[in-house]
């Protein structure tokens, strides 16, 4: 007599916890590299050097100055929380799925100015909330 034992879903979670758990560290990680990167963007614009060329009539038009701040204020606060997620804080998770849709959000407003990057880093910011979001507490997985 032979029993068939159905498959183990601890396996199965484990393996999905295992590459969701990568998937916020490398979060993490992203998350201080674009910090960094939306500081030294936003000291950039606000040197008004020739980094950035001037653009005509826009319809979400702000000075480069403007720009220079929002992403310095915001290039902080996203490397404060990449470093609170590879410490594992729990509100850094929540603070960063807000902090990337504002980076999202304003990344799309600076399209004209810099269109590559702001298309990488709309890109990554869409990572980091699908990973944010898809990670689950250990009470939750216990089930």
């Amino acid at each position: 007599m032979t029993q068939h034992a159905a498959p183990s879903p601890a396996r199965t979670s484990g393996r999905h916890r295992g590459w969701v758990t990568g998937g916020v560290v490398f979060a993490g990680v992203l998350m201080l590299i674009n910090g960094a990167l939306a500081v030294l963007q936003g000291i950039a614009a606000i040197a008004e050097d020739d980094v950035y060329a001037r653009i005509g009539t826009y319809v979400y038009e702000l000075n480069l100055t403007g720009w220079g701040v929002i992403h310095v204020v915001l290039g902080a606060l996203v490397l404060v929380t990449g470093y609170g997620l590879l410490k594992d804080m729990a509100w850094a998770r929540f603070a960063g799925i807000a902090l990337a849709s504002l980076s999202l959000v304003a990344q799309f407003l600076f399209l004209p100015y810099a269109p590559v990057w702001s298309v990488i880093q709309m890109a990554i910011d869409v990572f980091v909330i699908w990973a944010l979001a898809s990670r689950q507490d250990e009470a939750d997985r216990t089930v």
